[in-house]
């Protein structure tokens, strides 16, 4: 894992289709080679499918603490890069089954909204398959605000199915 330099921030990445272990650890390769120094990596977590398309396989997510240099939209580009990288298709309706999902969670104490990225991202507090890698990897953790997400994990209940998977091994 490499030092990126900078801001700390939070990503969340996903994979439904493929060797999802294995989409994943390209990804998390992926983020490092484009200046995102990757500081630590969650458990995965077997998460059912949320949004707007039900009948799709079982995700496999993960969190990341990051540290970069890159603002928030340069962030979000090399997100959507590995994407790119990983054969995800853009032209999918939204929540379709993908490779690979990489979302921006939060950047340091950035609050920002524009027409392609919102931060902190609108999902944090309300998807447990979100919160409970994020809080195992800062179990304090909160928003640029103060609110706690401990707290918004407890208010969720168990929504969602979120399964500890174990850890996901990075190739040297």
């Amino acid at each position: 894992m490499s030092a990126g330099g900078g801001r700390t921030g939070y990503l969340g990445l996903g994979s439904n289709v493929g060797d999802r272990v294995e989409n994943l650890r390209a990804a998390i390769a992926g983020l490092s080679r484009r200046g995102v120094g990757v500081e630590a990596v969650s458990s995965g977590y077997e998460t059912e499918p949320v949004g707007e398309i039900l009948d799709q396989p079982d995700f496999l997510n993960l969190a990341v603490r990051i540290s970069t240099a890159l603002g928030p939209e340069g962030l979000l580009d090399a997100c959507k890069s590995v994407e790119a990288e990983a054969g995800r298709d853009f032209s999918a309706p939204r929540h379709s089954p993908r490779p690979v999902d990489v979302d921006v969670l939060l950047l340091g104490d950035v609050e920002l909204e524009t027409d392609r990225l919102r931060l902190p991202h609108r999902e944090v507090t309300s998807r447990r398959f979100v919160l409970i890698p994020l809080l195992e990897l800062d179990p304090g953790l909160e928003l640029p605000d103060g609110t706690r997400l401990r707290d918004c994990l407890e208010k969720l209940g168990d929504a969602e199915r979120v399964v500890p998977f174990g850890p996901i091994e990075l190739g040297r």
